[in-house]
C-alpha cells in the first residue's frame, strides 16, 4: 500500500550533489547528517512545493534571507530571515509559498545520530512535547549559531576528523538552539495574557491530536477547562471557533491520506476514529463540498 510521500534525508543529499551550481562544495552529506552551509533553499521548496511530504528526520534551518508560509503538521507557520526554524522527525509538512531570494544554514540528522551526540541528557526541544517551532534570534544568538554551525562544517571537511569532535559539536548545536528557543518561549509565554497562553496551548494540542480526537471536550479536560469556557476563550483570541480550528485539521489530514495513499476511506475512517464510514464520508462532503471520490479524482487530475 502506498503510503505519504517521505522526504528523508538521503533525497535531501541527492538534490544538494545533483545542484549544477557547485552549491554541493558548501554542504556536507553522509548517511546520517547533513551539514548546510549554503543551500539552494529556494530550489529545495519548488522540489517540494505542491505536495505533501512526513520529514523522517529532524531538521533545524536559521532563515538569514527571504521568508516562506509552509504548512507544518496541519498549522499554517510563517518563516522569515533572523528566524530559527526547527521540524522534528515525522512531522507533515507543506511548501508551497516562499520568496525567490530565501537563503539559509543549518543541520538535518537521524534520531540515531542524536542519541550518539547527545547521551542520556535531552534538550527540551526533543522530549517530544512539541513537533515545530520557530523564533527570533538575536543577532548575537545567529552569529553564535553561525559560528557553531561554520566549525562543524570545517571539522567535517577536514582530511582527519574524529567522530567523537564531531558528535560534541552537533550536541552543541542542538544544546544552543534549545537553549535560545527556550528562552524565547520563556519570555514570549511571560508577556502572553493566560488566554493567549492557554490558546497556543490549545493549537499545539489541535496540530498533535486532531487526527484521532474530533470532540472540543478531550482539549477542554487537557487544558483543565470547560468546553463552554474553552471555546469562549479561542473564539475571543483568534476570531475563530474552537471546533473550526479542530474540524480544520481534520479535513486538513484526510485530504493529505487521500491524496497521498492508496487507503480506502473505510481504512482512512477507522485510523482517524471516526464511527463509521458513512460518517466519516458524510462529514467530509459537508466539510469540503466533495465526495471522498471527488476529491481523490480532482487531485489525481491536476498531476
Amino acid at each position: 500500500m502506498r503510503q505519504l510521500n517521505q522526504f528523508t534525508l538521503k533525497q535531501l543529499g541527492e538534490l544538494l550533489w545533483g545542484d549544477s551550481n557547485g552549491q554541493m562544495l558548501n554542504n556536507y552529506i553522509s548517511d546520517n547528517l547533513v551539514v548546510a552551509k549554503n543551500p539552494p533553499v529556494a530550489r529545495l521548496l519548488s522540489t517540494l512545493s505542491e505536495d505533501t511530504y512526513v520529514l523522517p528526520e529532524m531538521r533545524i534551518m536559521i532563515l538569514t534571507k527571504g521568508s516562506a508560509n509552509p504548512t507544518i503538521n496541519l498549522i499554517p507557520r510563517h518563516f522569515e530571515a533572523g528566524q530559527a526554524v526547527f521540524i522534528s522527525h515525522n512531522s507533515i509538512v507543506q511548501f508551497n509559498d516562499y520568496s525567490s531570494d530565501i537563503q539559509g544554514f543549518g543541520i538535518s540528522l537521524t534520531d540515531e545520530l542524536a542519541s550518539l551526540a547527545l547521551g542520556n541528557a535531552l534538550p527540551k526541544m526533543l522530549d517530544g512535547h512539541v513537533r515545530d517551532f520557530n523564533y527570533r534570534l538575536a543577532p548575537h544568538e545567529l552569529q553564535q549559531l553561525r559560528e557553531l554551525h561554520t566549525l562543524l562544517y570545517n571539522i567535517m571537511q577536514a582530511h582527519q576528523r574524529h567522530s567523537q569532535v564531531i558528535l560534541h559539536l552537533v550536541s552543541a548545536f542542538l544544546w544552543q538552539t534549545d537553549q535560545y528557543w527556550s528562552q524565547h518561549e520563556s519570555e514570549s509565554r511571560s508577556s502572553l495574557t493566560r488566554e493567549q497562553r492557554l490558546f497556543t496551548d490549545f493549537v499545539r494540542l489541535v496540530s498533535q491530536y486532531a487526527a484521532q480526537e474530533h470532540n472540543i471536550d478531550f482539549y477542554a479536560q487537557r487544558l483543565f477547562l470547560s468546553p463552554r469556557y474553552m471555546s469562549t476563550l479561542v473564539k475571543q483570541v483568534s476570531g475563530k471557533a474552537a471546533k473550526q480550528w479542530i474540524d480544520d485539521a481534520i479535513v486538513t489530514r484526510i485530504k493529505v491520506e487521500l491524496r497521498h495513499s492508496d487507503k480506502s476511506a473505510a481504512q482512512i475512517a477507522d485510523e482517524m476514529h471516526f464511527p463509521n464510514p458513512s460518517f466519516f464520508c458524510k462529514y467530509f462532503k459537508r466539510m469540503t463540498g466533495m465526495t471522498t471520490q471527488e476529491y481523490r479524482e480532482r487531485r489525481v487530475g491536476q498531476h
